[in-house]
């Protein structure tokens, strides 16, 4: 079973996105916000983290950044997932070192599908 860090400040979409990754047989984690995530992953490993872009304190390019120097997570996928769609945030994304980047709203059967892709 592959454990799956979910960070959204939308409780909703944290709810969703739970949902979706829960009935795909993952077991989630969920966090607030960038800070929350960091602290989160100082205490566990994650087989992937999914992270909202937009959010208050630290967001996705921000905590993208700050995982990738920590070596426990020099290699996992991390999936934004966001509203923000322009070629320069996905280029920013990818420049953090975000293995890809997912639009809002979300096709639950194709979240999963991507995420069974990038896991190994």
């Amino acid at each position: 079973m592959h454990s799956i860090l979910a960070v959204d400040d939308s409780a909703s979409m944290r709810q969703m996105v739970s949902f979706t990754l829960k009935n795909a047989g993952f077991i989630v984690t969920e966090a607030v916000d960038g800070i929350d995530a960091w602290e989160k992953s100082l205490k566990q490993d994650y087989a992937l983290v999914l992270t909202d872009q937009n959010m208050p304190r630290l967001d996705g390019i921000g905590l993208t950044r700050k995982l990738r120097e920590n070596p426990n997570f020099k290699n996992t996928p991390i999936l934004i997932l966001t509203t923000e769609s322009s070629d320069q945030m996905k280029q920013a994304g990818r420049a953090a070192g975000a293995t890809g980047w997912l639009v809002k709203p979300f096709d639950p059967a194709k979240l999963v599908e991507v995420i069974r892709k990038v896991i190994r």
